[in-house]
C-alpha cells in the first residue's frame, strides 16, 4: 500500500518537474551507476530490494534513489502467478500487462521503453474506475498470500504451472472433494441405515411387544390344604385346563369332615374341586354322595369341544362342564371298577362314546362291560358280562387299534385277554354298528383267536404268573394323567405294551404280533413303570424301582434289548409313588421319583432300615431329578416329611416350563386325621435352587472325566421342558 502511495503521488507530478528533479534526470551514465550502487549495497546487507516481509513494505535501500526500481518492485509485488493481468478486472481480454513485464529489471539498461509503459499506466490509471482500483489492490493481497500457500504445498497439488494458463481451474480441487465427501457421506449412510433398523428391531422385540398376562410370567408356586388325607388310596387327580389360560389346572377328589362333628365313618363329606394350576385358587366345587375314585378331562362333547370332565365315583357316572363345574349328564351304575375308556364314534353323532367295567360284589368272576354315549349318557344297548377265569389285580380295560385297523379292547384279572369291539357292540345291541371302521377285520389277530379254540377271545398273556401292570408304550403315558384327549388316546392304542408279571419280570410285549420282545428279570416291581428317552436311539427306555430290607433301588432298562443302562440305590422313603418321566427340549428325558438318602459304601450300614423296623427320627424324603446327559449325579429340588400320595406334571409352553403337582399326607397333632396337602412346584424354579447329589461312581455309565460343579449347574439351569 506504501508503494502504490509513493508512485501515484509520482505520477502526479507534471512532466516538467519530474524531469527537473534531481532524481529522475535521464542520464544513462548516472542511471547505471546509481544502479550497481543499489544492487551491491543490497547484496552486502543481504536484504532484497524487491520483497518485503509484508505487502507494501517500504524498502529504502532499493526504493529511496530510483523510480524505475519503485515501479519494479511495484510489479513484482502484484504480479499474478495465475496469469491473470493487472487490468484483469476489465476482462481476460487484456493482454497489455500480461505481455508486458515477466521478470524482474536489474538497472535502466532500456528507459526509453520504460518511460512508454509509464505513460502507457497512466492512462489505464485514468480510465480505471475507483472501484476497480480498489479492488485491483484487495486482489494484490489475497493474491500474494495464495501464491504463498501454493509455494509452500510445491507438487501436493500439482504445481501452479498447471492451471496457471486458463485462471479457471482453481476451483477444480474443491469440487472434487466435495464430490468425495458426498460419496463418503452416501457410504456412512448405507452403512448406518440397516444398522439403526436392526437396533430398531431388537428393541421393538425387547420391549414394545406385548407379554403374557402378569400371571402366567410367575412361575406356579403355592400350596394348599384340603380335607383329610384319606388313608394309603391315592386320591382322584387330573390335569387339564379348564379357564383357558393355556395352563393345566388341578381336579382333585376330597374327603371333608363337617366342622360341627366328630370325625367317623358315617359322617364324611365328599366333593370335587377345581383348582387354579396358577395361583390354586378354588374354581369350583362340587359336593358327591360318594368317594371320587377317578377324574379324566378332554371329552369332546358338541359345543363344549375338549372341556368336559367325568367324575367316576362306586355308582355314579358324571359328566359336568369343566369351566363351571355344572353336570352336564349322569349315569347310574353298579361296582364301577376301571376308569372311562374313549372309543370311535359308535353312533354317528360326531362324539366319541365310552366304555367302562364294572364287577359286582355278588356275582364270582363276572366282569362286565357297559357302552355308553359320550353325548347323552345314555346306555348303548346293556352291559356284556364276562365268565372270565384268574384272580389278582384287575388290567385295564384298554383300547388297541391294530395296523389294519380293527379295534380290540385288552382286559382282565391277572391275565389279559381281547376281544373286538365290534364284538361287544353287537352283543350289547344285537346289530351291527354304523361305523364301518368297526367292522374292519385283521387276519393276524382273528388268526390268534383260532390258535386259542375260542370263538370270542384272544388270549394275549395268561400263565402261573399273575400280571401286575399293563400300560402302553408311550412318552408321557402317566404324566397326561387320566386324559381323553382324543390325540393322546390313539398314540396309546396303536403302541407295543410294557408288560409286567410275576412282580418281578419285565418284558416288552409287541402288538404286531404278541411276541415278546425281551425279558428282564428284577426283585419285586412295586410301583408302575415310567417311560422316557434315556439313550439317544429312539426307543422309550423304562425307569422301575422297588423295595426291599430297607433299601430302594432304582432302574432304567434299555427299551431296545433289555439291559440295564442306570441304576441307583437308596434308603426306602416308605411310599409307593410312581416315577414321573419329562420331555426336555434336548430331546432326551428327565425322570423325577422320590428316595431318601442315596447309599454309599460308607453309610450302608446306617441308613438300612430292618424289616418291621422303624427309625427313630421323621424320614425325609427327597424329590430327585436325574438327567442323562450327567448320570453319576443327580439334582434334589426339594424334601419333607410329608408323605406323597400321587403326583401328575403340568407343563407351561409359553415359559417351557413344568409343574410337579403332588398330594400329599401331612400327619397333624392329636386326634385329628392327617390333612390332605396338594402343592404345585415349578421345576425351573426349583432347578435354580437345587442341590447337588453325586452318587457312587461305580456304574457303568460314568465319565471319564468327573464333572464340575459349576459345569452341572450351567446345563441344568438351562433345561427346559416341553410336551411329549
Amino acid at each position: 500500500m506504501h508503494l502504490g502511495r509513493r508512485r501515484s503521488n509520482l505520477h502526479g507530478l507534471s512532466p516538467s518537474s519530474r524531469s527537473s528533479h534531481p532524481r529522475t534526470a535521464k542520464s544513462p551514465r548516472f542511471g547505471t551507476v546509481r544502479g550497481e550502487m543499489a544492487a551491491a549495497l543490497s547484496r552486502a546487507l543481504k536484504l532484497p530490494g524487491k520483497k518485503g516481509s509484508e505487502l507494501g513494505e517500504y524498502d529504502p535501500l532499493t526504493q529511496a534513489d530510483s523510480e524505475d526500481e519503485s515501479e519494479e518492485d511495484d510489479l513484482v509485488l502484484s504480479y499474478p502467478r495465475n496469469g491473470l493481468g493487472r487490468d484483469s478486472c476489465l476482462g481476460p481480454g487484456s493482454s497489455k500487462l500480461r505481455g508486458g513485464r515477466s521478470g524482474r529489471f536489474v538497472g535502466a539498461e532500456d528507459e526509453a521503453q520504460e518511460e512508454d509503459e509509464d505513460e502507457e499506466e497512466d492512462e489505464w490509471r485514468e480510465r480505471l474506475p475507483s472501484k476497480c482500483r480498489q479492488d485491483r489492490d484487495d486482489m494484490k493481497g489475497m493474491q500474494y498470500w495464495r501464491d504463498s500457500g501454493r509455494d509452500r504445498t510445491g507438487e501436493d497439488r500439482g504445481g501452479s504451472g498447471s492451471l496457471g494458463g486458463s485462471g479457471l481451474g482453481v476451483h477444480g480441487p474443491d469440487a472434487e472433494e466435495k464430490k468425495l465427501r458426498m460419496k463418503n457421506a452416501v457410504r456412512t449412510a448405507f452403512f448406518l441405515v440397516p444398522l439403526v433398523c436392526a437396533m430398531l428391531l431388537v428393541l421393538l422385540c425387547a420391549f414394545l411387544i406385548p407379554c403374557q398376562k402378569g400371571e402366567l410370567e410367575k412361575r406356579p408356586q403355592w400350596e394348599r390344604a384340603l380335607g383329610e388325607a384319606g388313608g394309603i388310596t391315592p386320591p382322584a387327580l387330573a390335569l387339564w385346563d379348564i379357564d383357558g389360560d393355556s395352563v393345566d389346572d388341578v381336579l382333585l377328589g376330597v374327603t371333608e369332615w363337617p366342622n360341627d362333628t366328630h370325625p367317623t365313618q358315617g359322617n364324611k363329606g365328599y366333593s370335587a374341586m377345581a383348582l387354579s394350576a396358577v395361583s390354586g385358587q378354588v374354581l369350583w366345587k362340587k359336593i358327591m354322595r360318594e368317594w371320587v375314585m377317578y377324574i379324566q378331562c378332554g371329552l369332546q362333547n358338541g359345543v363344549q369341544q375338549s372341556r368336559v370332565c367325568l367324575l367316576i365315583s362306586k355308582s355314579v357316572l358324571m359328566a359336568i362342564n369343566g369351566t363351571t363345574g355344572k353336570t352336564l349328564w349322569l349315569a347310574q351304575l353298579k361296582s364301577i371298577e376301571s376308569q372311562v375308556v374313549l372309543l370311535p364314534d359308535i353312533q354317528g353323532d360326531s362324539v366319541p362314546d365310552l366304555l367302562i367295567s364294572t364287577l359286582p360284589a355278588d356275582t364270582a368272576m363276572d366282569l362286565s362291560l357297559t357302552l355308553i354315549s359320550g353325548q347323552t349318557g345314555a346306555r348303548l344297548g346293556h352291559s356284556v358280562p364276562f365268565n372270565i377265569s384268574g384272580q389278582g389285580k384287575l388290567i385295564g380295560p384298554l383300547l388297541h387299534e391294530t395296523q389294519q385297523g380293527a379295534y380290540f379292547i385288552l382286559f382282565g384279572l391277572g391275565n389279559i385277554k381281547a376281544i373286538s369291539l365290534c364284538d361287544i357292540y353287537v352283543r350289547a345291541t344285537g346289530k351291527m354298528p354304523i361305523n364301518q371302521a368297526l367292522r374292519r377285520k385283521d387276519p393276524v389277530w382273528d388268526g390268534l383267536k383260532a390258535k386259542t379254540n375260542s370263538s370270542t377271545f384272544i388270549h394275549i398273556f395268561g400263565g402261573a404268573e399273575d400280571v401286575v401292570f399293563l400300560l402302553p408304550l408311550v412318552a408321557g403315558f402317566d404324566n397326561n394323567h387320566n386324559s381323553l384327549d382324543t390325540v393322546s388316546n390313539l398314540n396309546s392304542t396303536r403302541s407295543d405294551w410294557v408288560l409286567v408279571y410275576g412282580s418281578s419280570k419285565l418284558s416288552v410285549l409287541r402288538q404286531k404280533d404278541l411276541r415278546k420282545e425281551w425279558t428282564f428279570n428284577s426283585a419285586a416291581i412295586h410301583s408302575e413303570p415310567a417311560t422316557g428317552h434315556f439313550n439317544n436311539d429312539g426307543i422309550l427306555d423304562i425307569f422301575i424301582q422297588h423295595s426291599e430290607n430297607g433299601v430302594m433301588k432304582a432302574q432304567i432298562i434299555d427299551g431296545a434289548n433289555g439291559h440295564r443302562l442306570w441304576s441307583a440305590e437308596f434308603v426306602c422313603p416308605r411310599l409307593d409313588l410312581e416315577t414321573s418321566a419329562i420331555s426336555t427340549s434336548m430331546g432326551l428325558s428327565a425322570f423325577l421319583f422320590w428316595a431318601s438318602e442315596p447309599i454309599r459304601p460308607q453309610n450302608v450300614t446306617k441308613t438300612t432300615v430292618p424289616p418291621g423296623g422303624t427309625s427313630p427320627e421323621p424320614l425325609i424324603r427327597r424329590l430327585f431329578l436325574l438327567h442323562p446327559t450327567f448320570p453319576t449325579i443327580l439334582l434334589e429340588l426339594t424334601s419333607t416329611t410329608d408323605t406323597a400320595v400321587t403326583s401328575a406334571v403340568s407343563y407351561q409352553e409359553h415359559q417351557k416350563d413344568a409343574s410337579y403337582i403332588t398330594v400329599s399326607s401331612r400327619p397333624t397333632s392329636g386326634s385329628q386325621p392327617s390333612a390332605c396337602i396338594v402343592k404345585s412346584m415349578s421345576l425351573r424354579a426349583a432347578i435354580t435352587k437345587g442341590q447337588i447329589v453325586r452318587l457312587n461312581e461305580t456304574n457303568k455309565t460314568e465319565k471319564p472325566v468327573k464333572p464340575g460343579t459349576f459345569e452341572v449347574t450351567k446345563f441344568f439351569r438351562r433345561l427346559s421342558f416341553k410336551r411329549q
